[in-house]
């Protein structure tokens, strides 16, 4: 068994830490984690993990703040105590795809299902049109509603796509990671995507 680290424990330890409770980890990775080269010679993309400061983004904490960072390809949360987590995330595809601003979690739901937008069947007619609860549904087990109509944040069951830009808009997690996320999350949680 090889004592290196694999990519995925990696990110899945490290953003399963509060990063108040473990800054010395943060800093040993600087801005940037490793970048692995597959077998192609072809570079994986992943998470730099830039650190946020909700200050930066909202006038107040409220119930909760979460920044969606597409450069980082992070999710930052900070709970109304200003405990701060970070998550590694899939991000949109394009920038076309980006819907950048303020919007809030309007809705959750534990096992979610999945119906493609229009959007989508134009790009692939072949998607199913409606995927239930289940390891086939590309919400993963747990997604988070924002105000625009089609954007969350949401887990995932294909952990190839964590720390790439693969969605149609949302922001995936590992499904641990987004459930451990979920119930910290409560509605009317603002939301910045930058």
């Amino acid at each position: 068994m090889s004592s290196n680290p694999t990519r995925r424990g990696v990110l899945a330890g490290f953003a399963a830490v509060p990063i108040l409770a473990a800054p010395s980890v943060v800093h040993a990775f600087g801005d940037a984690l490793p970048v692995e080269r597959e077998q192609t010679g072809a570079m994986r993309n992943i998470s730099s993990f830039t650190r946020r400061k909700w200050e930066d983004h909202f006038e107040q904490i409220g119930v909760g703040a979460i920044v969606c960072d597409v450069a980082s390809r992070a999710v930052h949360f900070w709970s109304p105590q200003g405990n701060y987590h970070i998550f590694p995330s899939s991000v949109p595809k394009t920038d076309e795809l980006t819907k950048r601003g303020y919007t809030e979690v309007v809705r959750k739901k534990v096992g979610p299902d999945w119906r493609p937008t229009a959007s989508m069947l134009e790009t692939d007619p072949d998607l199913p049109r409606y995927v239930g609860p289940g390891p086939d549904n590309p919400l993963g087990t747990h997604a988070m509603y924002l105000g625009w109509p089609a954007y969350l944040i949401h887990g995932t069951h294909d952990t190839r796509k964590i720390g790439r830009p693969s969605s149609s808009g949302c922001f995936g997690l590992y499904n641990e990671q987004v459930a451990s996320l979920f119930p910290m999350v409560e509605i009317g949680t603002q939301v910045r995507v930058i």
